[in-house]
C-alpha cells in the first residue's frame, strides 16, 4: 500500500495485505505511539482512534515525531 506521510510517497507493502489502521501504520513506522502528533487528510487523529481509524491507498499523512534533549543538567561542585 502506498501513502504519503510529510509529502513523501512511501510504500508498506504488508499494510496492503489487511485492513490496516492509523495504529498498525505507527506500527510499520517503528514510531513510539507515545510521541507522535498526526493528521490524516487534513484531521487530526486523536489517539485513541487510531485502532479504529482505516489507512486506505493514497492517504495523506503530517506525523510529528517528539523527540528528547538539550544540555544535560548543570552540576554544582562543593570545594
Amino acid at each position: 500500500m502506498q501513502v504519503v506521510i510529510n509529502g513523501v510517497e512511501r510504500d508498506f507493502p504488508s499494510l496492503g495485505l489487511t485492513s490496516a489502521t492509523v495504529a498498525d501504520l505507527i506500527g510499520a513506522l517503528e514510531l513510539k505511539s507515545d510521541r507522535v502528533a498526526l493528521e490524516h487528510n487534513g484531521v487530526i487523529v486523536r489517539r485513541e482512534a487510531w485502532p479504529a481509524t482505516s489507512v486506505h491507498a493514497g492517504d495523506k499523512f503530517e506525523i510529528v515525531h517528539f523527540v528528547g534533549g538539550g544540555a544535560p543538567a548543570k552540576t554544582s561542585r562543593l570545594a
